[in-house]
C-alpha cells in the first residue's frame, strides 16, 4: 500500500475541483445558499474519502486510472482557464470619465478593523451564475476569492442568494429572511432584467426596489449596491422599457443614498469601445453572462470595495451621497 500514497494524495487533493467539473448547471438555490460563495462549493467539494478498498480498486484498474487521468487532465484545464481569464482579454475599467462607487463606510471600516465581514449577493440567475461553466466562476465567488486575496487575513463570507427567474416581487418575499436576517455589512442586489423580460412597468419594480432598500436601512448598518439589467440581446430588444429600468434604479439609488453599478453601461461599453464581440461576454442564450463577463464583473465591484477600504486608511471622507460608479 505505501506505493499507493502519493496516488491517494492526488486524488485527495484534486477531489474538490473534480466534484466541481460535475456541476456544469447552475446550482439549486438551496446549494447556493449552502455553498454561500466560498472558494470551492462546500457541498461538491468535500467529498467523503475514499475507503482503503475504493482507492485499491481505482489504482489496479486500468478503465479508473483513464478515468481519473482524464478528470485530472481536465481539472488542470479549468484551473488554468481561471488564472489566465484574463490573458486573452484583459478586464480593464471604464474608458470614460470614470467616478468610483464611492464610499462603502460599513463594509470598508470591518475590514480596516479586521472584524468579520458578511457580504449577501441577492438576486436571480445572474447572481446565481447561470451561464458559468462552473459555480466557482459566478460572481459572487470570483469576489470572495478576489477580496480574500486582498485581505488575506480577514473573516469574509459572500452568500450568494440568487434564485433563478425572479425580479423584485418575488425578491421582496424572501427579503427578510435572505438578506435582513443574515445581518450583512454589504448587500449587493442585482434586479431588474426579468421585469424587462417580463413586461413588468419599470416604475413598480421601481417602488419595490426603493421599499427593500428602505427595510434594509432600518435594520441595520449595511451597505448597499443596486446593479442594473446587463447588456445583452435578449435585454436590448426591449431597449425601451431596460433604458426606462436603467434610470429609475438609478434615481431609486440616488434618493436612498446607496450604491449603484451600472453594469448595462459598463457592459455596453465593452462592447461599443473596448470592441468586445457580444458572444465574448454573454452566452449562446443571448442574456447570460460567460466566465469572463462574471469574471470582470466581480473584478470591477471588488476593486471599488478595495478603493473603499483605502480611502478610510487614509482618513479620506466620502460623502455617503457620493456612492455612485458611473462609467460615462
Amino acid at each position: 500500500m505505501s506505493s499507493l500514497r502519493p496516488f491517494c494524495l492526488t486524488l485527495r487533493l484534486v477531489a474538490p475541483a473534480a466534484a466541481v467539473l460535475l456541476l456544469l448547471t447552475p446550482a439549486s438555490h438551496a446549494q447556493t445558499q449552502a455553498a454561500q460563495a466560498t472558494p470551492a462549493p462546500a457541498q461538491s467539494s468535500d467529498p467523503a474519502p475514499a475507503s482503503p478498498s475504493q482507492t485499491t480498486v481505482a489504482a489496479r484498474s486500468p478503465e479508473q486510472r483513464g478515468v481519473t487521468s482524464r478528470a485530472i487532465d481536465k481539472v488542470k484545464e479549468v484551473a488554468k482557464s481561471a488564472a489566465d481569464i484574463f490573458s486573452r482579454v484583459p478586464c480593464l475599467p471604464p474608458k470614460g470619465g470614470t467616478k468610483a462607487m464611492g464610499s462603502l463606510p460599513h463594509v470598508a471600516g470591518k475590514l480596516v478593523a479586521g472584524k468579520p465581514v458578511v457580504i449577501v449577493a441577492f438576486g436571480s440567475s445572474s447572481t446565481a451564475g447561470f451561464g458559468a461553466t462552473s459555480p466557482e466562476f459566478n460572481y459572487p465567488n470570483r469576489l470572495a476569492a478576489q477580496l480574500r486575496r486582498q485581505y488575506p487575513t480577514a473573516d469574509i463570507t459572500v452568500v450568494n442568494a440568487g434564485v433563478g427567474g425572479e425580479d423584485a416581487p418575488e425578491m421582496m418575499k424572501r427579503l427578510q429572511k435572505e438578506v435582513i436576517d443574515v445581518h450583512p455589512d454589504l448587500v449587493i442586489w442585482q434586479v431588474g432584467t426579468n421585469a424587462v423580460l417580463r413586461n413588468l412597468d419599470p416604475g413598480e419594480t421601481a417602488k419595490l426596489v426603493e421599499e427593500g432598500i428602505g427595510r434594509i436601512q432600518a435594520a441595520g448598518d449595511a451597505d448597499i449596491v443596486l446593479v442594473d439589467p446587463q447588456y445583452s440581446p435578449a435585454v436590448n430588444q426591449r431597449a425601451e422599457s431596460a433604458g426606462r429600468m436603467v434610470k429609475l434604479l438609478g434615481k431609486v439609488a440616488e434618493l436612498r443614498h446607496v450604491g449603484i453599478f451600472p453594469r448595462f453601461e459598463v457592459m455596453r461599453e465593452w462592447h461599443e469601445k473596448q470592441a468586445i464581440p457580444v458572444e465574448g461576454f454573454v452566452i449562446a442564450d443571448g442574456l447570460h453572462m460567460n466566465d469572463w463577463g462574471y469574471a470582470c464583473f466581480a473584478q470591477l465591484l471588488g476593486d471599488d470595495i478595495i478603493r473603499s477600504v483605502g480611502q478610510i486608511k487614509l482618513g479620506v471622507n466620502v460623502p455617503a451621497d457620493v456612492r455612485t460608479y458611473r462609467p460615462m
